[in-house]
């Protein structure tokens, strides 16, 4: 009996279609995938827009490594999607080849280019099910092109395929991408498989896109390999080059020295206020508005008398009334006054002169409106120079009274 050959055709073609579906729903596990996730604040999106440019022709639905590779490929765009952190940057999402159950066109845009969402994502990725058809990768190129030719700033594409082209030249395709969208543009691709024709491929399209990078999808299938992925395509790290727990572009205080406590714009704290950082002060606490030196510590400064005398003189009125600001300002200090004088004269007689000058610098002190209480004022003669007593300037040195905080 003759055998139709209409029955073969049919044979055939259910067959082959029968082997297509084996192939698209092998289950060899990919493994698990948990996301890493990125710490809120800490990085910046690198790109404004991204498009993934998924392949969906047929020969991504033969077999490789125990799935198909269009499975590989969308495990790819999946996971790379739920570790994109929350970003404000549009995505979109293109397919090209398809199996006809699906859509007789080359090229479609199944998501975006909008605000991207994981959710709307994720959506326009489930509805690419089925890979069929050839491969009109250049076709899906310069359909990426026209997909973003509203998209301000910069452009993150990314190329998920075996590599088989079977259109023209997908680098020449590329090339006019670069044309329209210069410097703002990086292509990426995601080589699936193991084809070295097709790695060529991918490999060629990256050159001639100048800044992106090739990688293997089985390098990102993992979390860490897909984190790192992520990051290098899409975000910029703030960077804390002095290592204070502030970043770079909010620290007004850059260069601080390891370990030392900073605050919100990473400057080192000043407890007390003085304008010298705590790690600097070495006095610390010091009192609201007193004036110090590099180290932190109150600069009284010595209230100066001309010889045998106990009259302030214009010089030192400053001084006092900067004292008697300081105490008004901060109730609970008190302070001793010190006098002293110059080895000229007798003991006895220089003890009683150091006593009238501090006497005299108590009394204006508390004319300046200061409590008697808070105020120790003692001479103490000529037994505690400054100076040396062999030189007049030393001398001139020796008769002062002295300013000391209590604390």
């Amino acid at each position: 009996m003759r055998k139709h050959p209409l029955r073969f055709l049919v044979v055939g073609l259910i067959g082959a279609f029968v082997f297509g579906c084996a192939a698209q729903n092998m289950q060899t596990p990919l493994g698990s995938f948990s996301p890493k996730s990125f710490p809120s604040g800490h990085y910046a999106p690198k790109v404004d827009n991204f498009l993934v440019i998924l392949d969906a022709s047929s020969s991504m639905a033969e077999p490789y490594n125990g799935r198909s590779k269009f499975s590989v490929a969308k495990a790819v765009a999946d996971r790379m999607n739920q570790t994109l952190p929350d970003l404000k940057i549009d995505g979109a999402l293109g397919s090209f080849g398809h199996s006809t159950m699906l859509s007789r066109k080359k090229t479609q845009l199944v998501y975006g280019l909008t605000d991207y969402t994981q959710g709307g994502f994720k959506g326009g990725l489930d509805k690419i099910s089925r890979a069929g058809g050839t491969t009109p990768m250049t076709a899906a190129i310069l359909a990426g092109a026209q997909d973003l030719s509203a998209a301000a700033g910069k452009i993150a594409v990314i190329l998920i395929s075996d590599g088989k082209a079977t259109d023209s030249s997908p680098v020449e395709a590329v090339k006019m991408m670069k044309e329209q969208f210069g410097a703002r543009v990086c292509i990426y691709t995601v080589h699936v498989g193991d084809d070295p024709a097709g790695k060529g491929t991918l490999d060629q399209i990256v050159k001639a896109g100048a800044c992106g990078f090739a990688v293997n999808a089985d390098d990102i299938l993992s979390a860490d390999g897909m984190a790192d992925y992520v990051e290098k395509v899409f975000l910029n790290r703030y960077l804390d080059s002095d290592g204070d727990g502030v970043f770079d572009y909010l620290d007004k205080c850059p260069g601080t020295p390891a370990g030392v406590k900073v605050d919100a714009v990473g400057c080192p704290l000043d407890t007390d206020g003085d304008g010298v950082y705590d790690y600097l002060d070495k006095c610390p606490g010091t009192p609201a508005g007193a004036k110090v030196n590099t180290e932190g510590c109150w600069v009284l400064g010595d209230v100066l008398f001309d010889f045998d005398k106990s009259v302030i003189k214009s010089s030192g009125t400053a001084i006092l009334d900067n004292v008697a600001k300081v105490l008004k300002n901060n109730p609970g200090l008190r302070v001793e006054l010190g006098g002293h004088t110059d080895s000229v004269g007798s003991e006895g007689y220089n003890m009683g002169l150091s006593q009238r000058r501090v006497n005299a610098v108590k009394l204006y002190l508390v004319k300046a409106g200061i409590a008697k209480d808070r105020l120790t004022a003692k001479g103490y003669g000529e037994v505690n120079p400054a100076a040396t007593n062999k030189t007049s300037d030393g001398r001139a040195l020796n008769r002062r009274v002295e300013i000391m905080p209590i604390r």
